[in-house]
């Protein structure tokens, strides 16, 4: 067994890497995800025996570098984006994320009988990464204290409904394009003459590094000093809070690589998931979670269609909205690109990258609304 701590840090960082190797080369690792990849071999690890089932190395991932993940992944949201992505857009994703929520409520009531405490838990968890991403999913589940068993289940239902919802929304606007009106026109001139956040390529500089570095951990200190001060409010929303004004900061836009630094500490996390997770537990779990998110996403759906529908939002919009809550900015890029909305590619993005935002307040918002429900 590998106990002591710098080995066994190293051999964290080795699976992960290996994770985003696969998937950087092997077309079903791209289909599977770096994360969940990265879960699974921690989880390997963990249930052959050669990692220990508590190391200070672990509190040291799931604490300060996951903190440090969320508030490097949030300086690459600028609200200012917003504006590329337009009224209908806006309405859209701010209607799909409604959804998400109801279908959220939806499912904890539904599945309280069997998750007891923790429904509204994993109600959080989906609200956040479904307004949202996997920052967003980290957060709220980290906040909540969702066990390593869930998380690892409801990170691998995730990546099925996500792929899922991805091939619904190719083909939804075909199939209900008659019963929705066309999609303007003009929407996407100022996004066409944009940089793409997702892509726009930038050299890394050993000063941008250092100081993403220093100004992450500042961030903490601070989030952590207001938070001894007023414990009603969760720790994770001052750190959201601070990381979203600095990163509306031309100072702070100008540092590179705050996407990449926040993608590989976030997956660090993920390998500690897997580690603290016993395949027994999942497979216990694992299909009542995947129910869970199955429900989360057919509610989402029909009230995102159905109140476009009555809205009158073009088939189009609605679809790369929906992605861009379900997917993230990533897959509703795609899915305008591959549907030929080429015009609806940077408001996905943008309102996208939003999600991030507003993803974390609206999963503890709701996990507190059910657990208030309850307690009451």
């Amino acid at each position: 067994m590998i106990a002591s701590p710098l080995p066994l840090l190293a051999l964290i960082v080795a699976v992960t890497a290996l994770g985003f190797g696969l998937e950087a080369r092997f077309a079903w690792a791209q289909r599977i995800g770096a994360s969940l990849l990265v879960i699974a071999f921690g989880a390997l690890l963990s249930n052959l025996g050669l990692v220990p089932a508590s190391s200070p190395v672990y509190g040291a991932i799931t604490g300060p570098v996951t903190s440090l993940a969320i508030v490097w992944l949030l300086f690459a949201v600028d609200l200012r984006d917003l504006k590329l992505a337009g009224p209908r857009m806006l309405g859209a994703f701010a209607l799909a994320v409604v959804a998400t929520a109801c279908g959220a409520l939806a499912a904890a009531l539904i599945f309280h009988h069997h998750f007891g405490d923790d429904a509204w838990r994993l109600a959080g968890v989906m609200t956040g990464t479904y307004a949202g991403g996997s920052l967003n999913f980290v957060a709220v589940g980290r906040a909540l204290a969702l066990p390593d068993a869930l998380f690892a289940a409801a990170t691998a239902a995730d990546n099925v409904l996500t792929a899922l919802w991805m091939g619904a929304t190719l083909m939804l606007p075909l199939w209900l394009a008659r019963f929705y009106p066309p999609p303007p026109r003009a929407a996407g001139d100022a996004g066409r003459r944009s940089p793409n956040p997702l892509t726009a390529a930038a050299e890394l500089r050993p000063f941008d590094l250092l100081a993403l570095f220093a100004l992450g951990l500042g961030l903490l200190v601070v989030a952590d000093a207001i938070a001894g001060r007023l414990p009603a409010v969760p720790a994770v929303i001052w750190l959201t809070t601070l990381a979203l004004a600095a990163g509306q900061l031309r100072a702070v836009r100008r540092l590179a690589g705050s996407l990449k630094l926040g993608l590989v500490a976030l997956n660090l996390f993920f390998a500690v998931i897997g580690i603290g997770s016993r395949f027994a537990d999942i497979l216990r779990v694992g299909l009542e979670v995947f129910y869970f998110t199955a429900v989360v996403v057919l509610i989402h759906g029909l009230l995102t269609f159905g109140g476009a529908r009555l809205l009158r939002l073009d088939a189009g919009t609605t679809a790369v909205a929906s992605q861009a809550a379900v997917g993230g900015p990533s897959t509703a890029m795609a899915l305008a690109v591959a549907r030929g909305y080429k015009e609806l590619a940077l408001p996905g993005v943008a309102v996208g990258l939003a999600g991030y935002a507003v993803g974390t307040y609206a999963g503890l918002a709701i996990a507190a609304l059910l657990r208030a429900l309850w307690a009451g």
